[in-house]
């Protein structure tokens, strides 16, 4: 897995062409650019590596879902396990663009409006904005934090949810008048369009003057990416070089990410004292134990802390490879 999760399905477009680094999956001809053939790559491909494929019924038949990006849902949460209320436990299996995933993954880029929101109160007729990205449509739009979002497209919240949803919403439209409600002042129309999105994973790090010659470091982590890597030094090292033993890790917009950079920060936060131990397990199903492993901490000389406290700041929204570094 390159994402802490069920199972990430990006990588198998690569029948049409292309490659990855994950694990080896069969490859197809160019007969598999046609959407039956994409449905049958992603089928094959669940037979294979999916977690629970011993529990996939033996006939399902392709020709019941449109795309394979329905395939992949409907297939995992109808007959993928279900949770104590009988609800599909896995729901997180998806199909999407390997392009996308490299440039989210490798370079923090992704396309959108550059935010995060929240549904005010229970009737779900308004949201506010929790969070958004420096430089974004929605930082450049005037969506600040706090600020309620009352109507998109002078359609009512409401309405919205009632019909096809926030999140659908968004997606299927590149440019949206948003009323947005500030927290002083009167409400106002902002009409933003979406464009290329670069996030900085490690928006502020700072040491804290806790008084009595007693130094704490504060990190925030929005999302675990590869660009978090030279950020991750650069505190750390100065953590170090401060002698900090009590870090504050603020992950509480953070819905994960890759588990190589989870290792990287289990590294700096714990490697000194486990060093050589066990940071996470991977395991594959039945059929597949033999790529079973286990990823040990690292010391990273220099860089690794010798902690006595860690407090984690989460929410909701932590999640993923957020759970396995506090894990």
């Amino acid at each position: 897995m390159r994402k802490l999760g069920i199972l990430l399905l990006a990588a198998f477009v690569t029948a049409c062409g292309g490659g990855g680094d994950g694990p080896d999956v069969p490859q197809a001809d160019t007969s598999a650019c046609s959407i039956d053939g994409q449905k049958q790559f992603v089928l094959d491909n669940l037979y294979a590596w999916y977690l629970w494929n011993e529990i996939l019924p033996a006939n399902i038949d392709i020709a019941d879902y449109a795309t394979p990006e329905e395939l992949a849902v409907e297939v995992t949460t109808t007959f993928g396990p279900q949770d104590a209320n009988g609800g599909p436990l896995d729901r997180f299996s998806s199909v999407g663009s390997l392009q996308a995933d490299q440039d989210f993954f490798g370079e923090g880029k992704f396309e959108g409006f550059g935010f995060s929101w929240r549904f005010t109160d229970q009737l779900q007729t308004e949201f506010t904005i929790i969070r958004n990205f420096a430089g974004s449509p929605a930082d450049q739009g005037g969506l600040a934090r706090g600020r309620k979002v009352l109507s998109l497209n002078r359609r009512s919240i409401a309405d919205i949810t009632g019909n096809e949803g926030v999140n659908a919403f968004f997606a299927a439209n590149d440019t949206i008048d948003f009323e947005i409600q500030p927290l002083i002042g009167d409400v106002f129309i902002a009409s933003i369009s979406k464009d290329v999105v670069t996030i900085n994973p490690v928006p502020q790090w700072r040491i804290i003057d806790a008084g009595n010659g007693r130094n704490v470091g504060y990190l925030e982590l929005a999302t675990f990416i590869s660009t978090a890597d030279q950020a991750f030094d650069d505190a750390f090292t100065a953590f170090n070089n401060a002698n900090i033993s009590e870090v504050i890790l603020d992950l509480r917009y953070n819905g994960g990410g890759l588990v190589s950079v989870a290792n990287l920060l289990g590294n700096y936060l714990g490697g000194f004292v486990s060093d050589g131990l066990v940071f996470s397990n991977t395991e594959f199903n039945a059929d597949r134990v033999d790529e079973n492993g286990s990823t040990l901490f690292d010391n990273i000389v220099g860089r690794s802390l010798t902690l006595t406290q860690l407090i984690v700041i989460a929410s909701r929204g932590t999640a993923s490879a957020s759970e396995l570094v506090t894990n």
